[in-house]
């Protein structure tokens, strides 16, 4: 019996050739997709910027700042908003939000969520009526996506702040007498996610100087960082700056994003107010 003969192997060159060949397309595509995303994270930010105000309305006993910073690690960027502007009675509105999701389709939902809330809020009082109204009206734009916020409505006249929340973070306020607190007010399902969703209204007459913060939840939470602990430090922060500067008082809030490892875009709303 004549015996076979074993199959020929390439030689050990071409197979090294073969394989380097075969890393560098791979490389090369990889290289290309990091590439792709990261030009996409930078248009989401670049959208984000763009889009939140260039400054904040203030009032006589009422002063505002706001901080946004995105995400230092990962691709999070591109969900989180804070607002504020004149309605037509004189008072004022402010609001705060996280879109689900991130990229350039979430700084574009973000988008329309403040135009709605703006333009609900310019014909109607009462912030949950608001917030049930701009509810609809992302509903109807069928995106599959939905955002946490809070809204408040001040009024100088009476000094009362009303507020309403759907799904979002709660409020952190002290007084400059030494009070402080997390305001978990009932609230609400983010906007977007159900037709006919209620929302409380919580009121409130700021008749003591102080602050209140409203903030995101990549300030407070990360991968190993617990809200309640972030909301905790927060809280100490606010009590030490209450009734003070507000812009000095959201760059100390935002330093708490620092300890959450700043995975998620992170946004701070302060509101100062002086006693009557």
């Amino acid at each position: 019996m004549t015996p076979r003969r074993a199959p020929r192997r390439a030689p050990r060159s071409s197979i090294a050739d073969d394989l380097l060949s075969r890393l560098g397309r791979l490389t090369a595509q990889a290289r290309a997709g990091a590439e792709l995303q990261q030009a996409r994270v930078e248009l989401a930010e670049a959208l984000q910027r763009e889009m939140l105000p260039s400054s904040l309305p203030a009032l006589p006993g009422l002063r505002s700042a706001a901080r946004y910073v995105p995400a230092r690690h990962g691709l999070d960027i591109g969900g989180d908003w804070y607002d504020g502007f004149r309605l037509p009675e004189g008072a004022l509105a402010f609001s705060i939000g996280d879109v689900q999701g991130h990229d350039v389709e979430a700084a574009a939902f973000m988008g329309q969520v403040r135009v709605g809330l703006r333009a609900v809020a310019a014909v109607v009082v009462d912030p949950g009526e608001v917030l049930s109204r701009a509810n609809e009206v992302l509903l109807s734009m069928e995106r599959e996506l939905f955002a946490t916020c809070s809204l408040l409505r001040f009024d100088p006249e009476t000094r009362e702040l009303e507020s309403a929340r759907a799904g979002h973070v709660p409020t952190v306020w002290a007084t400059v007498d030494g009070r402080y607190g997390i305001a978990e007010d009932d609230g609400g399902l983010p906007l977007g996610m159900m037709p006919g969703a209620g929302y409380a209204v919580t009121r409130r007459r700021l008749d003591q100087a102080g602050s209140i913060v409203l903030l995101t939840d990549g300030v407070v939470e990360g991968p190993a960082f617990p809200i309640e602990v972030g909301l905790e430090r927060v809280a100490r922060v606010v009590r030490e700056g209450a009734g003070g500067d507000p812009d000095e008082l959201a760059a100390e809030v935002m330093k708490v994003a620092d300890s959450t490892g700043h995975t998620d875009d992170a946004a701070v709303l302060v509101l100062s107010h002086d006693t009557i």
